[in-house]
């Protein structure tokens, strides 16, 4: 068969939706305000700013000859492929996104999306994560997506509680120290 009527493919398109986080089953993507703002930004640049120079890279590389051959055409075509998919993840995942403002609870002491929570383990050692949206959290900063173990265990608590964390190594028990929740935004007047 001509090369010409076969579909180009590295195998890797098929996997568009493994690197969506799983939604728990009829779940919410929820996000903060400034989480889904980066997102929709990351989104505008790869459509408006990169996307536009690798597909001129590639039409200029095409125009040198051999494709076979060509690493600007040949890494171009990977790039774009990359790009396009990532184009694809962030277009799902915003449609989908329920954007959520944590400072509403600003001042309360129950655990809910957005909340920066400290609590102390069974061995009195101390953390604080910040409960975020799947997509925005960073577990280098102390962010923990409102899905993971430590988030579903601290959701609707109180400061005080003491509650059984479920772990690889078995049931912890953490208590809630503090919650602290993002100043409401000031409005001009």
């Amino acid at each position: 068969m001509n090369k010409a009527f076969t579909r180009e493919r590295d195998g890797e398109d098929e996997d568009d939706d493994v690197a969506l986080p799983p939604l728990p089953a009829g779940g919410k993507n929820y996000i903060t305000p400034a989480g889904y703002a980066r997102l929709r930004g990351e989104l505008l640049t790869l459509i408006d700013d990169e996307r536009p120079k690798v597909v001129e890279a590639v039409h200029w590389a095409a125009k040198n000859g051999d494709r076979s051959e060509n690493g600007d055409y040949l890494y171009g075509k990977k790039r774009l492929r990359e790009i396009d998919r990532r184009i694809r993840f962030l277009t799902k995942r915003l449609e989908i996104a329920e954007v959520t403002d944590p400072s509403v609870h600003h001042g309360g002491d129950q655990v809910f999306f957005g909340a920066t929570v400290t609590y102390a383990d069974d061995e009195g050692e101390e953390r604080t994560v910040t409960i975020k949206g799947i997509d925005e959290a960073e577990s280098a900063q102390g962010e923990v997506s409102w899905i993971s173990p430590i988030a579903r265990t601290l959701l609707r608590t109180r400061v005080g509680d003491a509650l059984q964390l479920p772990t690889p190594a078995g049931m912890r028990e953490i208590e809630v120290l503090a919650v602290e929740y993002p100043s409401p935004p000031k409005h001009a007047e």
